[in-house]
């Protein structure tokens, strides 16, 4: 589907010269058949607001933001999906959370992948925890000295104006053609993704499927507030504690149903640290909910394996470089923090079912929810006797376990707080659950890898990595 305005809002430049400021991993996608480029897009931007009548245009600006494509260099082998990433601004910069995740499934199809500067801060500056000085302006200020955004209540229209340029501009994907758009956006990024399939989606209809990943029980304002927090609240002044309660509101944006495809994935951290709870709701036609048992809000996957993993690494590599750590990034975490790689995995698996979603009308799965207990503020989750959650969307980390991976209880420095616990099993725990050793842990993983392949939650291909990985780990 082209979708065209009467008079096109947006008008797009480029590709930029130089090298764009953005972390797609430590890898030369060069090698891999991809070429990366930068545009710059800028036109004018509606807001909105939303009256008994409905959501409706309250206001105009102009704007001016970049998006970065990277795509095959080779448009014959262009798969046709286009995969556009609201990048996330939490940390006073651009980040691309989920090309982290997904930029083995992105590239093994021969899909392409945008990434979009749809918020104020990733060009200016701020973040929940202040001025970290990464946005674009302050890292280089020459290169993006001409760009201009008007304020978040504005984002939802330039993200779906990306759209209407990925779709009707030929340049970006080099003369390819798309057939398959779909948004993406972890985090910060997905509760605006949130508000934006609840009420907006509806009018601009411009995207062939949504993955949510990583939401509280709140969707972004309108007027551009993230989690209905207030003008000069302490979740405006840095504080990512009360951003955190701004989220645990007994007011709840739930995803019920949809004009196209959403899958919305979530970590324990989500549900329960973020109240993503709150937001739950039935599977709807177009709609589907996964809970990832053991998977924290981010992990050592997504911060720092998938800066190495280009499809290529060996199984001890991978294993080495996903191995817990009680310093991510540099901020000191009081316990290892969250090293289990099931996020990865099963977010490979949430894209493809919707991309054949989106594309053939094949429905994702369904999955469990996590099991929880309580009411209201004081819901938590009901675990094994090993101390995993039970329910959810199970995976062989969970259900053949040699440690107790969690989205909660996480204490230290920063954003620590979403980054989950590893509690590492000893080795009498160990004897006790596997006496036949390595070789019995790995034989009952298997058959827990194969299950959830079954159930959808998992892609065969990535079974003899996960497997190797797991070995490879055994009392590493």
């Amino acid at each position: 589907m082209t979708v065209t305005r009467a008079t096109p809002g947006w008008k797009v430049e480029g590709p930029v010269p130089g090298i764009p400021i953005v972390m797609l991993g430590n890898f030369d996608l060069g090698a891999h058949g991809y070429v990366v480029e930068e545009f710059f897009i800028g036109g004018t931007a509606t807001r909105y607001a939303e009256s008994l009548q409905g959501v409706h245009a309250a206001g105009e600006a102009t704007y001016r933001t970049r998006i970065v494509v990277v795509r095959p260099s080779d448009p014959g082998a262009f798969s046709g999906t286009v995969v556009v990433e609201w990048m996330n601004v939490s940390g006073g910069g651009d980040g691309c959370p989920d090309w982290s995740f997904l930029h083995r499934q992105i590239m093994r199809t021969r899909s392409a992948f945008v990434a979009v500067s749809a918020q104020r801060v990733g060009i200016e500056e701020g973040g929940i925890l202040g001025d970290a000085g990464f946005a674009l302006k302050q890292v280089a200020r020459e290169r993006y000295a001409t760009l201009e955004h008007p304020g978040d209540a504005f984002a939802f229209d330039i993200y779906s104006q990306v759209a209407e340029a990925v779709r009707n501009h030929a340049s970006l994907l080099g003369g390819a053609e798309p057939q398959c758009v779909i948004a993406i956006g972890e985090s910060q990024s997905a509760i605006f993704l949130t508000t934006y399939v609840n009420k907006i989606d509806a009018l601009a209809r411009v995207y062939d499927a949504f993955l949510v990943h990583g939401r509280g029980s709140r969707g972004a304002a309108l007027d551009g507030e993230m989690g209905g927090s207030p003008r000069g609240s302490d979740a405006d002044r840095g504080d990512l504690a009360a951003v955190m309660a701004a989220l645990r509101q007994e007011t709840t944006d739930p995803i019920h149903e949809a004009r196209v495809p959403v899958i919305t994935v979530q970590s324990e951290t989500d549900v329960i640290g973020m109240y993503g709870f709150g937001a739950r709701c039935d599977d709807g036609t177009n709609t589907r909910l996964w809970e990832i048992a053991g998977a924290a809000h981010f992990d050592t996957w997504g911060m720092i394996a998938a800066y190495e993993d280009d499809g290529t690494l060996p199984v001890e590599r991978l294993a080495e470089l996903g191995r817990p750590t009680d310093e991510p990034l540099g901020m000191t975490a009081e316990e290892l923090i969250n090293s289990g790689p099931q996020q990865h995995y099963v977010l490979m698996a949430a894209l493809t079912h919707l991309e054949r979603w989106a594309r053939d009308g094949e429905p994702a799965p369904h999955a469990p929810l996590l099991a929880t207990t309580g009411e209201a503020n004081s819901v938590s989750l009901v675990r094994d006797d090993v101390g995993n959650v039970v329910g959810g969307v199970r995976t062989p980390w969970v259900d053949v376990p040699t440690a107790v991976l969690t989205g909660i209880g996480a204490r230290g420095a920063g954003f620590t707080v979403l980054f989950g616990v590893t509690r590492p099993f000893d080795a009498e725990t160990l004897a006790r659950l596997y006496p036949g050793g390595v070789d019995e842990y790995v034989r009952k993983f298997e058959a827990a890898a194969q299950s959830a392949v079954a159930n959808g939650h998992l892609l065969a291909e990535d079974v003899p990595e996960i497997v190797g990985v797991a070995r490879a780990s055994w009392l590493a």
